[in-house]
């Protein structure tokens, strides 16, 4: 059966090098972003790579109006809807405590925006009988921290969304990845301080297409950052509290 992907936030360099493992497979893709240059260019090198179809689309977490249309889209495509979330804004916390007017984009595009896409496209998943929701999170989500609560409490909320969906979709033979990512070389981490263990793009691709070929419901990315989270976790609050991390 034939598999289409249409994957949120495609400028990212994750969510382009896991085009790229797609289209080494024989999938088609849809990539949804803001820059449609970059957006063209990505879909001519997967094309390049031996995906039967790659296109460019319009797609802004900010803007639901435009989901519609890419459904739409999406439904004409024959064979399994797949859908991969990359989206994300992390605005450095210092400047969310400037501006708290900020905590509503980091909410639309880390949580609401994709949660509010998926919604959407469930009932396509549900119609075909199968298909698979990778949700990309962050190891931020799992417990709130000084340096980015905003940013972790909306990636928090998104891995509760997906686990619900992962619910919903298995009943109906569709399954649901969500992805904890740590530090990777990205945009988004360039110049921040304390990085350390900095994963590449292509590792983090290949660890989420495993993923999904193996149906796993969660991972961490690389996998030590689940033993690091653990730890992180249980650090009891009335230390944790005291800590700057």
């Amino acid at each position: 059966m034939t598999n289409t992907w249409i994957i949120l936030g495609a400028t990212s360099s994750m969510a382009r090098a896991f085009a790229r493992a797609l289209a080494m497979r024989g999938d088609s893709v849809v990539l949804a972003g803001r820059d449609m240059d970059e957006l063209k260019l990505t879909a001519a090198d997967c094309l390049s790579r031996g995906a039967p179809l790659a296109e460019a689309v319009k797609f802004d977490a900010r803007k639901p109006e435009g989901f519609g249309a890419i459904i739409t889209r999406l439904e004409e495509r024959e064979g399994l809807i797949n859908a991969a979330v990359f989206v994300g804004s992390m605005p450095e916390q210092d400047a969310i405590d400037a501006d708290p007017s900020l905590i509503d984009g980091t909410i639309l595009d880390n949580y609401a925006g994709p949660a509010r896409f998926l919604q959407m496209l469930a009932p396509v998943i549900e119609a075909r009988g199968g298909g698979t929701v990778v949700g990309v999170g962050s190891v931020a989500g799992d417990r709130g921290r000084i340096g980015n609560y905003i940013y972790g409490s909306a990636k928090a909320g998104f891995h509760t969304y997906l686990s619900g969906l992962r619910n919903r979709l298995t009943s109906a033979g569709g399954h649901v990845v969500t992805v904890k990512p740590g530090f990777v070389d990205t945009a988004m981490t360039w110049g921040l301080d304390g990085m350390f263990l900095v994963a590449t793009p292509e590792r983090v691709a290949d660890d989420i297409l495993k993923a999904v070929e193996k149906k796993k419901n969660v991972i961490y990315t690389p996998f030590f950052w689940r033993y690091i989270m653990l730890i992180i976790i249980h650090i009891p609050e009335f230390i944790f509290k005291k800590l700057s991390v």
